[in-house]
């Protein structure tokens, strides 16, 4: 079984323009991404349709696919990427392909190797990352960090920006002292037959009710093994978050 692991990467972005080739810490963040997602994955590309994040890449001694404009979603993007690939790298349909999401430049081995082993199970299609919110209510409660249901096979049952579940009998404020709530980590993974199946599906009502894709993957069918982490990341989704990790970067000496 091989592994790849994608990169998509775009330019426009209504919150933060031009995201990829920020400067963080004297590199690009799609640097970052590529070599932290490097320490695990012989085979990283970087998917994109805008010749500036090509060259920048290239310039780093990064590979890079160059995929259409007009994609609808980060998913769509890797799709194309992995059937330009697919013959150069010989892949084939139980192949397994990751998803690195683009403005995670702290996304760490461990939390890439956690996704990896989902697929020692035969009968995992996809799989991704959980990580418990611990007793903290207040982040529990922030629609842009998803919750996930999960079941006792470590499948996901549902993904909400919601609190889920609703503990009854309880004060609010309790909730997450009585419940493991956990929060879903932005890293996926698909055997490579099923990238082709789900990009093709239409969008469905739960997803476009929560704006979250893999709603549609859960009611089409599919089932989404849910590795557990411990590591928090930080995304970068606007000017301030990079400022963010500017200073954790600074702590941290990295």
């Amino acid at each position: 079984m091989k592994f790849i692991a994608v990169i998509p990467a775009r330019y426009a972005s209504t919150r933060f323009p031009g995201k990829p080739l920020a400067m963080l810490g004297g590199k690009t963040v799609i640097e970052r991404v590529y070599t932290q997602t490097k320490k695990v994955i012989e085979n990283v590309f970087v998917a994109t349709d805008d010749e500036r994040i090509q060259r920048a890449v290239m310039e780093f001694g990064g590979e890079v696919v160059m995929t259409r404009s007009d994609h609808k979603s980060g998913t769509d993007r890797i799709e194309e990427a992995v059937s330009l690939l697919e013959a150069r790298l010989g892949l084939s349909a139980d192949d397994v392909v990751i998803n690195v999401q683009g403005d995670e430049p702290f996304i760490q081995p461990s939390q890439i190797e956690t996704v990896m082993r989902c697929f020692e199970d035969d009968s995992t299609q996809i799989a991704t990352l959980g990580k418990p919110f611990g007793d903290n209510m207040a982040a529990v409660e922030n629609p842009n960090s998803p919750k996930i249901a999960v079941s006792q096979q470590g499948y996901a049952l549902y993904f909400s920006r919601s609190v889920i579940p609703f503990c009854r009998g309880r004060e609010r404020a309790e909730w997450s002292s009585a419940f493991p709530y956990l929060k879903h980590i932005g890293l996926y993974a698909y055997r490579r037959s099923v990238l082709g199946e789900v990009t093709r599906l239409p969008q469905s009502p739960l997803e476009l009710a929560e704006s979250l894709e893999q709603l549609r993957w859960l009611e089409n069918g599919y089932r989404i093994k849910v590795g557990l982490t411990d590591v928090e990341t930080i995304g970068i989704d606007t000017p301030s978050d990079l400022e963010n990790a500017e200073k954790f970067l600074s702590s941290r000496n990295l």
